[in-house]
């Protein structure tokens, strides 16, 4: 059963991890490949951590699993949001496909 349980959920990783790769290869702008940088990239991470827990079982793994997803949680979104302002002040984004640009109100005060 816990072959099974671990079989899947790798392959759910894999799955994610396949996705945002076609994903920064496919989109056409920074800000969409910065997203799926970021989501499936992480869910799929979070999926093969949860993956090796269940195939070790031993209670210090599971400490240590559990702190590298928290801070891959943590950094990966904030990375994301930053290298996407900074690109935006950098004039690296297609202003055509933004549907709403509210940082444009903040930079001109």
């Amino acid at each position: 059963m816990s072959d099974v349980v671990v079989g899947t959920l790798l392959m759910v990783g894999g799955v994610f991890s396949l996705t945002a790769g076609i994903g920064l290869l496919r989109f056409p702008d920074l800000l969409s490949r910065l997203h799926t940088g970021a989501k499936p990239q992480l869910i799929g991470l979070v999926a093969t951590l949860v993956a090796i827990g269940v195939s070790t079982g031993a209670a210090l793994d599971y400490g240590i699993l559990a702190l590298i997803a928290i801070f891959q949680i943590m950094t990966a979104p904030v990375a994301a949001h930053m290298v996407g302002r900074a690109a935006y002040r950098a004039g690296k984004v297609r202003e055509d496909l933004l549907i709403t640009d509210e940082l444009s109100r903040d930079l001109a005060d």
